[in-house]
């Protein structure tokens, strides 16, 4: 099989290489006519006092500079051409814009930082480099610091709720997880800086995700199938939590959060600093929180509660043509898993999960051969968790997943109009669980991959494409009740290919397919037992076979000072999907389902509509709604998100920013055999934000009142929607000291 595998990638890799060389022949590179010159200056909101230390990169040429105590920069030879300009401020949302240079010319751009309105973001998460995006030809959402900080803390799933196309998965707070377009689980790829982060969220109804919000610069979703770069389990789409700490800066940046609800009586605090030189940058964050039961119109949802601790600290060495960096980020949690107080003698039980992760970092850039720059990683993350009873305090389940990744990403030197990414990726995952729900036995799981994106950019038109080579192998290490269970080997490619055409000043049309394989979980292919996460006494099948799908993604954009908007439709086509199929037999006291494949389809929209109604004024408005069924029986598959939709206004006077929005779902009654219909619901809220600028530091002070009606409503996707509704009434507000 590895040489089976080698061959493959070997294959693949010739085909890239024979591809790049072809339209390199074709391609003719644009002749300069003279360098030029770009200048500007940064200043904070309303105020115009200047901001220095704020990094301006030119996004096509990887060129950083930072700015004087004046707020000035400015790039020196620069070849003419049209290029997307970047200011970054840590803590601070970016801003990105466009300007056309000339040859021989000196342009002059100036940036005004704020926390709020309509503005272009930025992603690298979408092709592993930083652009513009509108400029992407995947579907991408970006939430910044100060919009997380505004939402709940608790876990990742609570703080992206209702981001377009984006619901939560949840067994309680603490453990809700993202569910993009209806997909969940091991079909949503969950990163920080472009890693894994090693834990069994994707697993379990009832695990969390172990990532610090507060700690984070923002946050990155891709929809749609992200396999080529992230890994075959990214078919739903990819979530990357961002940390920053890329480049070096003089001086020292920082920033001191502190946050507090009535709902819950949530308590949180997070600070961070840097310290850099003219090659060398330190930094240091941590903080944790504290929230107790949440409240309900209906009452206490008891066990409720969580805990969490966390650290991180590294350094990076960034010299003009090289760089290396190495971080460790420590977290540490404790959170309740709700019952039924119409239960007798209910089971009460908390999780205590764990993870340290080093990281290791290094590479070369502005090369003046066919590779530019290259980047490699090595991560070791070890997590742990366990399931304890909280009257006796005894372990019911012990979990630990220790995971070695290393990887490999080299950047193509433009020629002509090609450019492109291409490297290596592997892992090392060792598992183990003990103890009552110990469903798998031992495992360990391999994988390597070789991956291309390349892109051509035409006058009127960008086209990407490539293609991953993945190989996954399990090898349970123990007998089970069962017996031995066999090791599995799948190989498989997963492709696209990507159009975007502008269409008018400001607009686009994107359209893509894409190819994608995915090898069966570990749990799918080994749990048999009873698992009260996923409400289920769950058989694993050891001969499931690979899912193979093809979809379609599609959608117009707009983007401009008045007016933006956004409107996406997608249809997935998936052959041997695995999902849990009820058997209709109970075992301790749980439906006994067993893991099956089916051909399935997911179809659905999403669109958000932003407008200008007068300078202080905007209209907010986004729906998604998503359709997902075996093709066979026409049978709907489970938590899937009901038609959703929101009406809001942005309103601006000087530093103060306001946003009341209604939100609205339609009721869900297209239900799999083990679901309970959910009535649809609205909510209504405010929040807000006022910034206090100064020369070097910022005061932000955010609210959030949410639920302001009280509503009794149910999320579709809780596993415990039948007893715990979702959240009541609340006022969470946040204050943020941002220094530089």
């Amino acid at each position: 099989m590895l040489h089976n595998f080698a061959r493959a990638a070997s294959i693949a890799v010739f085909r890239s290489a024979f591809l790049f060389i072809f339209i390199s022949l074709c391609s003719w590179p644009t002749l300069g006519q003279g360098a030029a010159s770009l200048k500007g200056k940064v200043t904070l909101g309303e105020s115009g006092q200047p901001i220095h230390n704020v990094l301006i990169t030119v996004l096509q040429l990887k060129r950083t500079v930072g700015t004087d105590e004046q707020g000035n920069y400015e790039f020196q030879n620069l070849p003419p051409g049209r290029y997307d300009v970047l200011a970054h401020l840590d803590r601070v949302p970016d801003i990105v814009r466009s300007v056309e240079i000339a040859g021989g010319s000196t342009m002059t751009l100036d940036f005004r930082v704020e926390l709020g309105g309509l503005r272009e973001e930025v992603t690298v998460t979408a092709t592993g480099t930083e652009q513009a995006v509108s400029s992407s030809i995947q579907s991408v959402e970006v939430i910044g610091s100060v919009d997380l900080a505004k939402k709940s803390t608790v876990s990742l799933g609570e703080s992206l709720d209702g981001e377009l196309g984006i619901s939560k998965r949840s067994f309680g707070p603490g453990t809700a997880r993202p569910v993009i377009r209806g997909f969940d689980g091991d079909r949503v790829l969950v990163l920080q800086d472009g890693n894994r982060v090693g834990g069994l969220g994707f697993e379990s109804g009832d695990h969390a995700e172990p990532v610090n919000v507060l700690s984070v610069q923002r946050i990155e979703v891709v929809k749609g199938p992200a396999t080529l770069l992230y890994g075959s389990n990214a078919i739903g789409g990819v979530v990357n939590a961002i940390t920053g700490h890329d480049n070096a800066h003089k001086g020292i940046n920082g920033y001191v959060t502190a946050v507090g609800s009535t709902n819950g009586r949530q308590a949180a605090g997070s600070a961070g600093i840097e310290y850099g030189t003219e090659k060398w940058l330190f930094w240091g964050n941590g903080g944790g929180q504290r929230a107790g039961d949440y409240t309900t119109p209906l009452g206490r949802v008891r066990n409720s509660f969580s805990r969490e601790q966390n650290v991180s600290a590294g350094f990076g060495y960034y010299p003009a043509k090289g760089f290396f960096s190495f971080n460790y980020n420590f977290d540490k949690r404790r959170y309740g898993i709700p019952f039924d107080d119409a239960v007798v003698d209910p089971e009460v039980v908390f999780l205590n999960p764990r993870r340290h992760s080093f990281e290791f970092k290094g590479g070369f850039r502005e090369n003046s051969s066919f590779v530019e720059a290259g980047t490699f990683s090595l991560q070791y993350t070890d997590y742990a968790h366990s399931e304890i009873d909280s009257f006796t305090n005894e372990v019911g389940t012990a979990f630990t997943n220790k995971t070695t990744i290393f990887q490999g990403v080299f950047d193509q030197k433009k020629t002509g109009k090609l450019s492109g990414r291409f490297g290596f990726w592997g892992s090392h995952r060792d598992f183990a669980a003990s103890g009552d729900e110990a469903l798998a036995p031992p495992t360990k799981h391999n994988a390597l991959a070789v991956f291309a994106l390349e892109t051509l950019d035409f006058e009127r038109a960008s086209v990407q494409f490539g293609g991953r080579v993945e190989n996954n192998r399990y090898t349970p290490t123990e007998t089970v009740q069962r017996g031995v269970l066999p090791s599995r080997s799948f190989t498989g490619f997963s492709g696209a290919i990507g159009l975007r055409v502008p269409t008018w000043t400001g607009g686009a049309f994107v359209a893509n397919y894409s190819h994608s394989y995915r090898a069966p979980s570990l749990e799918e292919l080994y749990n048999d037992g009873p698992h009260p996460g996923n409400l289920a006494f769950e058989i694993g099948d050891p001969n499931l076979k690979r899912e193979l799908g093809n979809g379609f993604d599609f959608g117009l954009r707009h983007s401009s000072n008045r007016l933006r908007f956004e409107a996406n439709g997608f249809f997935y086509h998936i052959d041997n999907f695995v999902f849990l199929a009820p058997t209709g037999a109970i075992q301790d006291d749980l439906i006994e389902a067993e893991y099956r494949q089916a051909t399935t389809r997911y179809a659905g929209t999403e669109a958000r509509f932003d407008a200008q109604l007068h300078p202080t004024l905007w209209l907010n408005l986004g729906a998604d709604y998503v359709n997902a069924e075996l093709t066979s029986t026409g049978t709907p598959l489970p938590r899937i998100p009901p038609l959703r939709g929101r009406v809001g206004l942005e309103i601006r006077y000087k530093g103060l920013l306001l946003n009341p929005e209604v939100v609205m779902a339609k009721d869900q009654n297209r239900l799999f055999p083990t679901e309970t219909r959910t009535a649809g619901y609205a909510t209504f809220g405010l929040s807000g934000s006022y910034l206090i600028a100064r020369q070097h530091a910022a005061h932000i002070i955010s609210f959030n009142a949410f639920n302001l009606g009280d509503s009794l409503y149910r999320n579709h996707l809780s596993f415990i929607k039948e007893f715990a509704p979702e959240m009541g009434r609340g006022l969470r507000v946040t204050y943020t000291l941002r220094f530089f």
